[in-house]
């Protein structure tokens, strides 16, 4: 059951020019190296704010998705070990990201990464945390 208690949300947004290829069929000319213009997403979920009225610090979100998007950006996903025995797909790339933005701040329970490898697609990877994350 989905909670009604009031929640904030914090979203932060950045654009890179990244390369793969998808392995383990025929995905036609996505089999071949191709590249994307992304669009990622991060997105910080709670219920409160800490005692200055913020949810979480957006300069410190800001910096770890910039260094994030250096690692990617103008690469082959493919090439990178985080992609290592993965396919290179949209969602799996949500993931990944997502494993890198972790944060531990107390009003955050839950980031949800959406990835836009188009205008028209995206994927999204949502994890609780804290709390409510289970194990």
């Amino acid at each position: 059951m989905t909670s009604m208690q009031p929640r904030y949300s914090v979203t932060v947004r950045r654009e890179l020019i990244a390369q793969h290829f998808l392995v383990g069929g025929d995905w036609g000319r996505e089999s071949m190296i191709n590249s994307h213009q992304y669009r990622i997403e991060a997105r910080y979920e709670g219920t409160s704010l800490d005692r200055h009225g913020f949810l979480l610090d957006i300069d410190e979100i800001n910096r770890k998705l910039d260094v994030l998007v250096e690692r990617y950006r103008d690469n082959t996903l493919n090439e990178l070990p985080e992609f290592e025995g993965l396919n290179p797909s949209v969602e799996n790339f949500c993931r990944i990201l997502s494993d890198q933005l972790l944060v531990t701040m107390p009003n955050i329970d839950a980031l949800e990464v959406t990835v836009w490898e188009d205008t028209e697609a995206s994927a999204a990877y949502r994890r609780p945390l804290g709390a409510n994350a289970r194990a």
